[in-house]
Formats: C-alpha cells, structure tokens, sequence
C-alpha cells in the first residue's frame, strides 16, 4: 500500500508470490486497488511470520506484484536486519502480505516510524490480513513508548490505501510533488498518525532539549 522513496523503477511483473501448495486460480488482475470478490474463502488461519534470509526471495516477489516500483538491494539489506519491524503476512500458510518498517532519523527533535512498505495480493484483501500487519506495526510503538509519530507515502490516487489507513487515524498532512520516478501519477500523500505532539525544541548551552508533560 505504500511504495517508499527507496523505489528505483517500476515492475510489470504479475507472478505469483510464493510457490508452495497449489495456488488459487489467477485472478485477471493484481493491483494495490482491485480485489475480485468470492475469490478467497474467509475464515482461515492468518498469522505473521519473520522475514529472514531463507525467505527474503519471497518478500522480493511479493513486492514485484503488489507496487508498481521496485526497490534495491539495500533495501532488502536493511529489512533482514529491521527485527520486528518487518514481518510476513501469512494466510493457511502461505505468504499473501508483508509490512516492513524502519525508524526515521531525518528530524533529530522527533523519533518517527516510518511504514516502507505494508500490501497484500489483490485476492487475500478484506480478509484483516492489512488490520493484523499495522496493527502489530501499531503496537510495536507502544510497547517502545518512544516514538512521536507513523508516516508513510501514499500514492495520491490510492484511495482504497488512504481511506484504510485513516479508519486507525493516519491524516494527510502533506502532498509531494514528483516523489516517484516513472510512474504515474508522480505525486504522493504524506500520511501521519501523531502519537505526541511536537514541542518546540529550546537551545540551551548548544544542545536541542525538548521538554514534555
């Protein structure tokens, strides 16, 4: 639902995304915006599952299917040392989903977590298969204690993404222009989800101290 910045180029690529059991039949379409209906039974078994360095190809083939951007190697570097913060979506055990996550450090005065990427194959959507992924995302920042805030992009005519993201309270506060590179539209939202309000920072003796109730 949310291709990052660290996206090279888009893909065209509409291969399956894992290769075990036999798979359901192939939709005509996977798109972050589509889903076909009656196409996926609900009540099965979802769970999540760490992204480590004998499934890491998964996470690169589920990628390829759900954003229209791909994304480099340091990219998949950094998510097999991200922990927690990067988790398969697991659904009757086969790999459908993926959130991967990493902790900003553009803004000294604030301590942000910022959703790289969070998406689900087009068939296994309206299932809570998205609910369970940000909402693990959700409860890693409260059991940190330490974050301010949640962001991640958009793109700008994601409505489906945009609407789910704000049912947990994300809000657009900002739209960037051309922030994609060959695909369009170029433009995406900024959503946030505050978990503290910005103080004010104060200089003292040379050093950025922020005080909070």
């Amino acid at each position: 639902m949310s291709p990052s910045q660290d996206a090279v180029q888009p893909t065209e690529t509409e291969d399956k995304a894992q290769e075990q059991a036999p798979p359901p039949p192939k939709p005509d379409k996977l798109d972050m915006r589509g889903f076909i209906p009656g196409y996926v039974r609900c009540g099965g078994t979802k769970e999540l599952g760490e992204v480590t360095s004998h499934n890491i190809r998964l996470l690169k083939r589920l990628n390829q299917v759900i954003f229209p951007v791909s994304y480099n190697d340091k990219f998949y570097k950094d998510v097999l040392e991200a922990g927690e913060l990067a988790k398969l979506a697991y659904y009757n055990d086969i790999v459908v989903g993926a959130v991967c996550c990493r902790v900003d450090t553009s803004d000294p005065t604030q301590r942000r977590l910022y959703i790289m990427t969070l998406g689900c194959l087009g068939a296994y959507r309206r299932l809570g298969i998205g609910t369970i992924m940000l909402d693990h995302v959700l409860k890693y920042v409260q059991r940190d204690g330490n974050f301010d805030s949640i962001f991640l992009h958009v793109q700008v005519n994601n409505d489906v993404a945009i609407e789910f993201y704000k049912k947990f309270g994300f809000e657009v506060i900002e739209t960037k222009k051309h922030y994609y590179k060959r695909i369009e539209p170029a433009d995406a939202h900024v959503l946030q989800k505050t978990l503290r309000p910005k103080i004010p920072s104060t200089q003292q003796n040379g050093v950025v101290e922020r005080s909070r109730s």
